[in-house]
């Protein structure tokens, strides 16, 4: 599990910034008079009902009996996928609200590490970099060397790894229970690992600015209507751009 999500973060660190772009202009359109404070807070919302309804989903079918161990571990890591997928989006469209966009698949790579870790993440920043400041994601992503970036990004690594092989084998029970009850511990995990994400990415960026900082980019009629699931489909948006990625992953 812990090498199928570092895969995971490989692919969805090159979700393409002009869907993230698009998906945001969208919200705005669709709800002109929301500030940036409430357009985060409904994407949150988004964000949350994408991974609890694929906890539920996955945690349903592989409690059937007639699905056998294997094919629940299967399962486990397609939710994982979706899970991290629709992190790497919220993440990177939460900094279009902040007004700071990034290309670079090391920074944003650490963005995600670093929230998916929760308090560990920024602890283990502020040990290696002393970075104390409550808004620590805009150095990352701005300031900081990208060689310093992709230095952090390997032990940020390693520790996901430990942590993903502890909590991986507390969600897998869930799935080997009755059907019903695998079904609500799969909604339920998804949704408390979702609000951690959430808590972790709230420090990161700290309070959203009072206005926005860059303009939509296409007109509001043409956004209206159209808008994707970005946070159900982030992973396998980013999954089919990778192999037109530099393949810089360090």
């Amino acid at each position: 599990m812990a090498l199928q999500l570092d895969s995971f973060i490989d692919a969805v660190a090159t979700l393409p910034s002009a869907q993230v772009r698009r998906y945001v202009d969208g919200l705005r359109a669709s709800h002109p008079d929301a500030g940036p404070q409430e357009l985060i807070a409904l994407m949150k919302r988004r964000y949350l009902f994408a991974v609890s309804t694929s906890g539920g989903a996955v945690g349903a079918v592989a409690a059937f009996p007639v699905v056998g161990t294997g094919v629940a571990l299967a399962l486990t890591a397609g939710q994982v996928a979706t899970f991290v997928g629709a992190s790497a989006a919220l993440c990177l469209a939460v900094a279009d609200v902040h007004g700071i966009a990034t290309d670079d698949v090391a920074r944003r790579r650490a963005l995600l590490l670093t929230t998916l870790l929760g308090e560990n993440g920024p602890e283990l920043l502020e040990a290696q970099l002393g970075l104390s400041t409550a808004t620590w994601a805009q150095v990352l992503l701005t300031r900081l060397p990208v060689a310093t970036v992709k230095t952090v990004n390997k032990t940020l690594r390693g520790r996901m790894a430990k942590a993903v092989v502890t909590k991986g084998s507390t969600v897998m029970l869930g799935r080997l229970m009755p059907f019903g009850i695998g079904a609500a511990i799969g909604f339920v995990g998804g949704r408390v690992m979702g609000k951690s994400l959430i808590e972790g990415l709230d420090a990161a960026f700290g309070p959203a600015p009072a206005h926005f900082l860059r303009s939509v980019e296409h007109s509001a009629p043409a956004l209206q209507g159209t808008q994707e699931d970005l946070f159900a489909d982030a992973a396998r948006l980013a999954e089919r751009e990778r192999p037109h990625s530099d393949g810089n992953l360090d």
